[in-house]
């Protein structure tokens, strides 16, 4: 179960836009002798409200994330002290002090993690010798976790010891509390808040609801509550609730479903273990009323269970020959229709069937990362990986009444230049196997690029481009190729348009601007997307193109939770029946992230979906 991401702009966080900006901004050092002005009045605090605060000095990152660990490889770990930054303080430059009321209220709104919470979220310790690279994953884990903006693991040379270090872990907090409001209008709305970081813990608390007249019963809800790290074993935990989910059919809010779910991640190279138990219910209800015809009624229960082991934990990565891993996993997983829409009847419809699989993975990766920005965020740390990383899948998997064996096979190569281009190649392609027959075979393969961060004049400049190739062969039981994803035309709305063979191009030009207006950085985009779909069972002569071309601005502020909001305006040339020619989008909360996974469950291959290194 996914609950369901708002496509309205948030009132809340322009709320929030419009509070900050009001308090005022400035930046500066903090040994000068510049004193805020007092606003005398409210005319002078409109004035400051629209005022730009001082241009951007982010500097641009591209370094190996272990480099600052490599000369101290060996030393003993001493003693580890914590240190957190408030609101007011900055990475680039400790001694520029963010003064203005603005952050004077976050730090009174917020809790900061508590100092035990970044302890156990660490996998150094004390008595022990540094090894560059687990330092670098330490490093980068604390920047993954869900209420930390950034994070820094500073070496301590100790005077006359030079066998012993001490060391400083920094980080700084993301405002945590966040709210939304959307569909605002007289017969409907949609509100709710959520804590990332409740009272410091690494908890989460999120409840949303949905007003609608036309609805029966007129309201419903969201529930979340999870914990991050419990008990310092790395495994986190959620439960949810909901009766407003979005539904198989047309993602309409009226599916109830519930579910538990513990998971651990492969968290570093030197872990040992990873995995993820899932448990769920989902059922659908006609809330809004629609005739019988029209309505999908289901239900099903889920459980997804897989575990995993690396057998490459105990290999140093000091010498780069040894420094491939070995993670074998195994995956169990069934989706259990106690009632399935008598429309769909006894045919094969991926999203409706009985699915049952057990499946075997196999992974050798070497996977180090690099430190960048101006990437997904607006100057905020990144992690990119930087090696390769090959999965083999095989097993046994069902689907309603068909039983096949399985074998795939996926296979990604990062690329990260010192002068900060970032390349991936990936290379995805599985099969079924019945009655002496290849079915369901495919193949996808393609690469996406970030050049080097440039500036023109005063801004800075970052561009995407990806280019993919899909091609499947005797489809019987999965989804035939869609448009309606990453590797198609991005938000692109049609589903009925299908086909077995699929060319795409996407690229995205950002501009990261020089000011900010009182902490909000901005980044205007232009965009365009080209895709030729090929029908089944047709030549390539039938093959049609279909486009999205369009321009936007995203406007992000470093210290909150919720994520990126943007507005994206998209003209689609083709006439295509269920899509919109002219469109905009209006998104918030949106999380731009580079894949920082070293291992995921086993799955078959997927073509429709892409849930790493997007811009969507």
């Amino acid at each position: 179960m996914q609950f369901q991401r708002y496509r309205k702009i948030s009132r809340f966080h322009f709320f929030v836009f419009l509070v900050s900006c009001s308090l005022g901004s400035a930046a500066q050092k903090t040994d000068t002798a510049i004193t805020p002005k007092k606003n005398a009045n409210i005319f002078q605090l409109m004035t400051n409200a629209i005022t730009v605060s001082h241009a951007d000095s982010t500097p641009t990152i591209n370094t190996l994330s272990e480099a600052p660990f490599l000369q101290y490889y060996g030393k003993i770990i001493r003693h580890i002290t914590i240190r957190r930054f408030g609101f007011e303080k900055t990475f680039n430059d400790t001694s520029i002090q963010i003064n203005y009321a603005g952050t004077k209220l976050l730090n009174v709104l917020h809790q900061d993690s508590r100092e035990w919470v970044i302890r156990d979220n660490l996998f150094i310790k004390e008595g022990t010798s540094i090894d560059a690279y687990k330092m670098a994953d330490n490093e980068r884990f604390l920047r993954s976790l869900e209420f930390i903006q950034d994070a820094r693991i500073l070496i301590k040379p100790i005077a006359g010891d030079e066998d012993s270090v001490d060391v400083l872990v920094v980080t700084k907090d993301l405002f945590s509390l966040s709210g939304q409001i959307s569909d605002l209008e007289l017969s409907k709305s949609k509100f709710g808040t959520s804590e990332s970081n409740l009272a410091g813990l690494g908890q989460k608390v999120a409840f949303n609801v949905l007003w609608n007249q036309y609805r029966d019963p007129v309201f419903g809800f969201q529930g979340l509550y999870s914990k991050t790290n419990i008990a310092h074993t790395f495994i986190n935990g959620s439960i949810a609730y909901a009766t407003i989910n979005p539904d198989l059919y047309n993602s309409a809010p009226d599916e109830r479903a519930w579910y538990v779910k513990f998971d651990k991640p492969l968290v570093s190279q030197y872990s040992r273990f990873a995995g993820d138990i899932t448990v769920g219910r989902n059922e659908s209800f006609n809330a809004y009323l629609a005739p019988d015809s029209n309505f999908y009624k289901y239900s099903y229960n889920t459980f997804d269970a897989w575990v995993g082991y690396n057998f490459g934990a105990d290999k140093s990565l000091y010498n780069n020959s040894r420094g491939q891993r070995d993670f074998l996993s195994v995956r169990y997983f069934r989706n259990d229709f106690f009632q399935k829409p008598y429309q769909i009847g006894n045919d094969f419809n991926f999203k409706f069937n009985n699915k049952q699989a057990v499946l075997i993975q196999y992974v050798f990766f070497r996977q180090n990362y690099l430190k960048t920005n101006y990437l997904y965020n607006f100057g905020t740390t990144e992690d990119v990986p930087n090696g390769y990383n090959v999965a083999f899948t095989t097993g046994w998997y069902k689907q309603l009444y068909l039983e096949r064996p399985y074998a795939g096979v996926e296979g990604y190569r990062y690329v990260g230049s010192g002068k900060g281009d970032f390349i991936e190649y990936f290379f995805r392609s599985g099969t079924f196997l019945h009655n002496g027959k290849f079915e369901d075979a495919s193949v996808l393969f393609g690469a996406s690029v970030f050049g080097r961060l440039f500036s023109v004049g005063s801004v800075k400049v970052r561009q995407y481009l990806r280019l993919s190739f899909t091609r499947q062969f005797n489809r019987v039981g999965l989804d035939a190729l869609r448009i309606d994803n990453p590797f198609g035309i991005r938000y692109f709305s049609s589903d009925s348009t299908v086909g077995q063979q699929r060319i795409s191009i996407n690229t995205e030009s950002s501009f990261f601007l020089k000011y900010k207006l009182l902490g909000f950085k901005f980044a205007p985009f232009l965009f365009a997307d080209a895709s030729l779909l090929t029908p089944e069972n047709m030549p390539m002569s039938k093959s049609s193109i279909f486009y999205g071309l369009g321009a936007g601005i995203r406007a992000r502020n470093e210290n909150f939770i919720f994520g990126t909001i943007e507005l994206r305006i998209i003209f689609y040339p083709n006439n295509v029946a269920g899509n919109e020619p002219l469109k905009t989008e209006y998104n918030n909360n949106l999380v731009f992230k580079y894949n920082s996974n070293y291992v995921n469950a086993p799955d078959i291959v997927q073509l429709n979906q892409d849930p790493n290194n997007n811009i969507y």
